[in-house]
Protein backbone atom coordinates (compact mmCIF):
# COMPACT_ATOMS: atom_id res chain seq x y z
CA UNK A 1 0.00 0.00 0.00
CA UNK A 2 1.26 3.54 -0.44
CA UNK A 3 0.06 7.04 -0.23
CA UNK A 4 -0.04 10.41 -2.11
CA UNK A 5 2.13 13.01 0.33
CA UNK A 6 1.18 16.56 -0.18
CA UNK A 7 4.43 16.61 -2.54
CA UNK A 8 3.12 14.28 -4.70
CA UNK A 9 5.30 11.79 -3.57
CA UNK A 10 4.57 7.83 -3.15
CA UNK A 11 5.78 6.63 0.23
CA UNK A 12 4.90 2.67 1.01
CA UNK A 13 3.43 1.53 4.69
CA UNK A 14 5.50 -0.88 6.29
CA UNK A 15 2.31 -1.54 8.57
CA UNK A 16 -0.82 -0.43 7.60
CA UNK A 17 -2.79 0.31 10.58
CA UNK A 18 -5.88 1.63 9.44
CA UNK A 19 -6.59 -1.89 8.25
CA UNK A 20 -5.67 -4.03 10.47
CA UNK A 21 -7.27 -2.39 13.68
CA UNK A 22 -10.41 -4.15 14.25
CA UNK A 23 -7.97 -7.25 14.86
CA UNK A 24 -5.51 -5.78 17.11
CA UNK A 25 -8.50 -4.19 19.72
CA UNK A 26 -9.87 -8.11 19.20
CA UNK A 27 -6.45 -9.50 20.29
CA UNK A 28 -5.65 -6.66 23.06
CA UNK A 29 -9.54 -7.45 24.26
CA UNK A 30 -9.17 -11.64 24.41
CA UNK A 31 -6.11 -10.73 26.28
CA UNK A 32 -7.64 -8.78 28.73
CA UNK A 33 -10.49 -10.59 29.38
CA UNK A 34 -7.98 -13.80 30.05
CA UNK A 35 -6.08 -11.33 32.36
CA UNK A 36 -9.32 -10.01 34.24
CA UNK A 37 -10.79 -13.25 34.74
CA UNK A 38 -7.59 -14.58 36.91
CA UNK A 39 -7.71 -11.42 38.64
CA UNK A 40 -11.30 -11.89 39.24
CA UNK A 41 -10.40 -15.83 40.29
CA UNK A 42 -7.36 -15.28 42.21
CA UNK A 43 -10.07 -12.38 44.65
CA UNK A 44 -12.93 -14.67 44.81
CA UNK A 45 -10.65 -17.92 45.59
CA UNK A 46 -10.68 -18.73 49.55
CA UNK A 47 -7.16 -19.60 50.07
CA UNK A 48 -5.69 -15.54 48.21
CA UNK A 49 -8.81 -13.73 48.37
CA UNK A 50 -6.71 -10.92 46.54
CA UNK A 51 -6.02 -9.14 42.74
CA UNK A 52 -2.47 -11.48 43.00
CA UNK A 53 -1.56 -13.94 45.45
CA UNK A 54 0.90 -11.81 47.97
CA UNK A 55 3.82 -12.59 48.97
CA UNK A 56 5.06 -12.01 52.53
CA UNK A 57 6.40 -8.68 51.59
CA UNK A 58 3.07 -7.30 51.83
CA UNK A 59 1.16 -10.02 54.56
CA UNK A 60 4.22 -10.19 57.01
CA UNK A 61 5.84 -13.44 58.43
CA UNK A 62 8.99 -15.45 58.15
CA UNK A 63 11.03 -16.78 55.28
CA UNK A 64 13.42 -19.40 55.50
CA UNK A 65 16.10 -19.86 53.03
CA UNK A 66 18.05 -22.86 53.04
CA UNK A 67 20.69 -24.61 50.52
CA UNK A 68 21.17 -28.41 50.62
CA UNK A 69 24.59 -29.57 50.71
CA UNK A 70 24.97 -31.39 47.61
CA UNK A 71 28.16 -32.85 45.90
CA UNK A 72 26.46 -33.32 42.68
CA UNK A 73 23.47 -33.78 41.97
CA UNK A 74 20.67 -33.24 45.43
CA UNK A 75 18.83 -36.54 46.56
CA UNK A 76 15.35 -36.17 44.85
CA UNK A 77 12.95 -34.36 47.41
CA UNK A 78 9.59 -33.33 47.36
CA UNK A 79 7.79 -29.96 48.42
CA UNK A 80 4.83 -32.28 49.94
CA UNK A 81 7.48 -34.23 51.86
CA UNK A 82 8.57 -31.03 53.72
CA UNK A 83 4.95 -29.86 54.01
CA UNK A 84 4.12 -32.83 55.97
CA UNK A 85 7.10 -32.76 57.97
CA UNK A 86 6.04 -29.42 59.49
CA UNK A 87 2.54 -30.28 60.24
CA UNK A 88 3.87 -33.55 62.16
CA UNK A 89 6.35 -30.74 63.90
CA UNK A 90 3.98 -28.17 64.81
CA UNK A 91 1.59 -30.72 66.14
CA UNK A 92 3.94 -33.25 67.72
CA UNK A 93 7.49 -31.70 68.94
CA UNK A 94 6.95 -30.33 72.44
CA UNK A 95 9.96 -28.25 72.37
CA UNK A 96 7.91 -25.75 69.88
CA UNK A 97 4.51 -25.88 71.04
CA UNK A 98 4.49 -22.14 70.48
CA UNK A 99 4.55 -22.10 66.78
CA UNK A 100 2.07 -21.27 64.90
CA UNK A 101 -0.03 -23.54 62.87
CA UNK A 102 2.45 -24.37 59.98
CA UNK A 103 -0.35 -26.35 57.62
CA UNK A 104 -0.47 -22.95 55.89
CA UNK A 105 3.02 -22.85 55.24
CA UNK A 106 4.81 -23.02 51.37
CA UNK A 107 7.55 -25.01 50.57
CA UNK A 108 9.34 -24.32 47.71
CA UNK A 109 12.28 -25.75 45.76
CA UNK A 110 14.62 -23.89 43.54
CA UNK A 111 17.64 -24.60 41.56
CA UNK A 112 17.27 -27.93 40.83
CA UNK A 113 16.13 -28.94 44.33
CA UNK A 114 19.24 -27.42 45.88
CA UNK A 115 17.41 -24.31 47.80
CA UNK A 116 14.83 -24.96 49.65
CA UNK A 117 12.25 -21.64 50.52
CA UNK A 118 9.90 -21.86 53.32
CA UNK A 119 7.29 -19.15 54.00
CA UNK A 120 5.25 -19.75 56.72
CA UNK A 121 3.23 -17.26 59.69
CA UNK A 122 6.14 -15.26 61.75
CA UNK A 123 8.16 -17.72 63.91
CA UNK A 124 11.15 -15.80 65.91
CA UNK A 125 14.78 -16.44 65.22
CA UNK A 126 15.21 -19.43 67.72
CA UNK A 127 12.30 -21.38 66.54
CA UNK A 128 13.64 -20.69 62.95
CA UNK A 129 16.54 -22.35 63.77
CA UNK A 130 14.84 -25.39 65.37
CA UNK A 131 12.53 -25.79 62.32
CA UNK A 132 15.75 -26.07 60.44
CA UNK A 133 17.31 -28.66 62.37
CA UNK A 134 13.83 -30.77 62.54
CA UNK A 135 13.97 -30.53 58.30
CA UNK A 136 17.83 -32.30 58.12
CA UNK A 137 16.59 -35.80 58.70
CA UNK A 138 14.60 -35.30 55.70
CA UNK A 139 16.22 -32.70 53.78
CA UNK A 140 19.80 -31.86 54.89
CA UNK A 141 22.54 -31.68 55.57
CA UNK A 142 22.35 -27.48 54.83
CA UNK A 143 25.28 -25.64 54.29
CA UNK A 144 25.90 -23.45 57.89
CA UNK A 145 26.15 -20.24 55.31
CA UNK A 146 23.68 -20.70 53.07
CA UNK A 147 20.75 -20.80 55.93
CA UNK A 148 18.60 -17.31 56.63
CA UNK A 149 15.71 -16.56 58.26
CA UNK A 150 14.27 -13.95 57.76
CA UNK A 151 11.03 -12.13 58.91
CA UNK A 152 8.56 -9.34 58.13
CA UNK A 153 5.74 -8.09 60.85
CA UNK A 154 2.73 -7.67 59.54
CA UNK A 155 2.11 -3.53 59.91
CA UNK A 156 5.52 -3.41 57.54
CA UNK A 157 3.95 -5.39 54.91
CA UNK A 158 0.76 -3.30 55.17
CA UNK A 159 3.10 -0.59 54.91
CA UNK A 160 4.80 -1.88 52.02
CA UNK A 161 1.18 -2.34 50.17
CA UNK A 162 0.27 0.85 50.37
CA UNK A 163 3.08 2.47 49.78
CA UNK A 164 3.30 0.57 46.21
CA UNK A 165 -0.22 0.96 45.97
CA UNK A 166 0.48 5.07 46.13
CA UNK A 167 3.38 4.67 44.12
CA UNK A 168 1.25 3.25 40.80
CA UNK A 169 -1.55 6.29 41.36
CA UNK A 170 0.61 9.10 41.09
CA UNK A 171 2.84 7.52 38.58
CA UNK A 172 -0.61 7.13 36.78
CA UNK A 173 -1.37 11.14 37.73
CA UNK A 174 1.68 12.04 36.55
CA UNK A 175 1.84 10.59 33.49
CA UNK A 176 -1.82 11.94 32.90
CA UNK A 177 -0.81 15.25 33.71
CA UNK A 178 2.54 15.41 31.70
CA UNK A 179 0.23 14.64 28.19
CA UNK A 180 -2.27 16.75 28.96
CA UNK A 181 -0.04 19.45 29.39
CA UNK A 182 2.43 18.40 26.26
CA UNK A 183 -0.46 17.01 23.79
CA UNK A 184 -4.46 17.33 23.96
CA UNK A 185 -6.42 15.35 26.42
CA UNK A 186 -7.47 12.69 23.40
CA UNK A 187 -3.66 11.75 23.85
CA UNK A 188 -3.65 11.69 27.86
CA UNK A 189 -6.67 9.41 27.81
CA UNK A 190 -5.15 6.81 25.19
CA UNK A 191 -1.97 6.90 26.97
CA UNK A 192 -3.48 5.81 30.03
CA UNK A 193 -5.67 3.08 28.29
CA UNK A 194 -2.28 1.83 27.14
CA UNK A 195 -0.85 2.18 30.46
CA UNK A 196 -3.44 0.33 31.86
CA UNK A 197 -3.25 -2.30 29.39
CA UNK A 198 0.04 -3.33 30.09
CA UNK A 199 -0.16 -3.06 33.60
CA UNK A 200 -3.46 -5.44 33.68
CA UNK A 201 -2.09 -7.74 31.73
CA UNK A 202 1.22 -8.24 33.45
CA UNK A 203 -1.33 -8.54 36.89
CA UNK A 204 -3.35 -11.43 35.10
CA UNK A 205 -0.61 -13.38 34.11
CA UNK A 206 0.78 -13.29 37.43
CA UNK A 207 -2.73 -13.89 39.01
CA UNK A 208 -2.96 -16.84 36.70
CA UNK A 209 0.76 -18.15 38.16
CA UNK A 210 -0.40 -17.56 41.18
CA UNK A 211 -3.70 -19.94 40.96
CA UNK A 212 -2.11 -22.16 39.36
CA UNK A 213 1.74 -22.47 40.77
CA UNK A 214 1.39 -20.42 43.69
CA UNK A 215 3.06 -18.03 42.76
CA UNK A 216 3.68 -14.90 45.15
CA UNK A 217 4.06 -11.64 44.04
CA UNK A 218 6.46 -9.27 46.33
CA UNK A 219 7.84 -5.95 46.36
CA UNK A 220 10.08 -6.50 43.11
CA UNK A 221 6.67 -6.90 41.05
CA UNK A 222 5.56 -3.58 42.77
CA UNK A 223 9.01 -1.99 41.36
CA UNK A 224 8.48 -4.04 37.76
CA UNK A 225 4.72 -2.83 37.47
CA UNK A 226 6.57 1.01 37.94
CA UNK A 227 9.15 0.19 34.97
CA UNK A 228 6.53 -0.78 32.46
CA UNK A 229 4.56 2.30 33.40
CA UNK A 230 7.21 4.20 32.35
CA UNK A 231 8.63 2.11 29.18
CA UNK A 232 5.21 2.02 27.71
CA UNK A 233 4.44 5.85 28.59
CA UNK A 234 8.06 6.15 26.94
CA UNK A 235 6.79 4.28 23.24
CA UNK A 236 3.71 5.91 23.19
CA UNK A 237 5.28 9.09 23.41
CA UNK A 238 7.39 8.31 20.89
CA UNK A 239 4.88 7.66 18.30
CA UNK A 240 2.13 10.41 19.48
CA UNK A 241 5.79 12.75 18.81
CA UNK A 242 5.69 11.41 15.23
CA UNK A 243 1.68 11.56 14.81
CA UNK A 244 1.99 15.42 15.85
CA UNK A 245 4.27 16.12 13.42
CA UNK A 246 2.21 14.01 10.54
CA UNK A 247 -0.92 16.18 11.25
CA UNK A 248 1.59 19.06 10.24
CA UNK A 249 3.01 18.12 6.87
CA UNK A 250 0.27 15.79 5.92
CA UNK A 251 -2.54 18.56 7.18
CA UNK A 252 -4.53 17.69 3.78
CA UNK A 253 -4.55 13.79 4.11
CA UNK A 254 -7.06 11.77 6.81
CA UNK A 255 -6.26 11.37 10.18
CA UNK A 256 -6.21 7.38 9.77
CA UNK A 257 -3.35 8.15 6.87
CA UNK A 258 -1.50 10.10 9.09
CA UNK A 259 -1.87 7.58 12.25
CA UNK A 260 -0.30 5.08 9.80
CA UNK A 261 2.46 6.76 8.20
CA UNK A 262 3.46 7.59 11.72
CA UNK A 263 3.43 3.99 13.06
CA UNK A 264 5.29 2.62 9.99
CA UNK A 265 7.90 5.60 10.62
CA UNK A 266 8.57 4.37 14.25
CA UNK A 267 7.88 0.62 13.43
CA UNK A 268 11.93 0.01 13.55
CA UNK A 269 12.67 2.30 16.14
CA UNK A 270 10.43 0.45 18.53
CA UNK A 271 11.15 -2.99 17.66
CA UNK A 272 14.76 -2.11 18.07
CA UNK A 273 13.79 -0.56 21.60
CA UNK A 274 12.56 -3.76 22.69
CA UNK A 275 14.71 -6.15 21.07
CA UNK A 276 17.43 -4.42 23.14
CA UNK A 277 15.84 -4.14 26.38
CA UNK A 278 15.07 -7.43 26.48
CA UNK A 279 18.20 -9.44 25.74
CA UNK A 280 19.22 -8.32 29.07
CA UNK A 281 16.69 -9.78 30.30
CA UNK A 282 16.49 -12.60 29.00
CA UNK A 283 20.24 -13.07 30.50
CA UNK A 284 18.39 -12.30 34.06
CA UNK A 285 15.96 -15.00 33.28
CA UNK A 286 18.30 -17.48 31.85
CA UNK A 287 21.10 -16.98 34.52
CA UNK A 288 20.19 -14.55 37.48
CA UNK A 289 18.75 -16.67 39.60
CA UNK A 290 15.68 -17.40 41.55
CA UNK A 291 15.45 -13.93 43.28
CA UNK A 292 15.56 -11.91 39.99
CA UNK A 293 13.77 -14.90 37.89
CA UNK A 294 10.17 -13.36 38.03
CA UNK A 295 11.13 -9.69 38.31
CA UNK A 296 12.56 -10.42 34.75
CA UNK A 297 9.38 -12.04 34.01
CA UNK A 298 7.51 -9.27 34.69
CA UNK A 299 9.90 -7.10 33.04
CA UNK A 300 9.81 -8.75 29.72
CA UNK A 301 6.08 -8.75 29.59
CA UNK A 302 5.63 -5.53 29.81
CA UNK A 303 8.39 -4.60 27.62
CA UNK A 304 6.32 -6.89 24.87
CA UNK A 305 2.92 -5.97 25.61
CA UNK A 306 4.26 -2.53 25.86
CA UNK A 307 5.51 -2.20 22.56
CA UNK A 308 2.30 -3.81 21.70
CA UNK A 309 0.01 -1.24 22.97
CA UNK A 310 2.30 1.47 21.79
CA UNK A 311 2.50 0.30 18.39
CA UNK A 312 -0.97 -0.90 17.58
CA UNK A 313 -3.38 -0.16 20.08
CA UNK A 314 -3.39 3.66 21.08
CA UNK A 315 -2.59 4.65 17.47
CA UNK A 316 -5.96 2.74 15.88
CA UNK A 317 -7.93 3.76 18.85
CA UNK A 318 -6.83 7.43 17.87
CA UNK A 319 -7.36 6.94 14.56
CA UNK A 320 -11.14 7.05 14.83
CA UNK A 321 -11.33 9.39 17.78
CA UNK A 322 -12.96 12.50 16.39
CA UNK A 323 -10.82 15.63 16.33
CA UNK A 324 -11.32 18.31 18.41
CA UNK A 325 -12.14 22.04 16.87
CA UNK A 326 -10.55 24.90 17.88
CA UNK A 327 -13.26 27.29 19.82
CA UNK A 328 -14.80 29.56 17.24
CA UNK A 329 -13.94 27.64 14.64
Amino acid sequence: MAVSSSTGQERPLRFPLSRQRRRVWLISLIVLIISILGVVLSWTNPQIRSPLRPGLDFTGGTQIQLERQCSETCPDLKAIDIQKQLEIISQNNENMKDLPNLSSARVQLLDRGQSVVLRMPAVTASEGQALIVALEPIAGPFVVGGQSVDTIGPSLGGQLLRSSLISLLVAFAGIALYISIRYDGRYAVLALVALGHDVLIVCGLFAWLGLISGLEVDSLFAVSLLTIAGYSVNDTVVVFDRIRERQKEDSDLPLETQVDRAVSATLTRTLYTSGTTLLPLLGLILFGGSTLFWFAVALATGVIVGSWSSIALAPSLLSVWPKQRPAGA
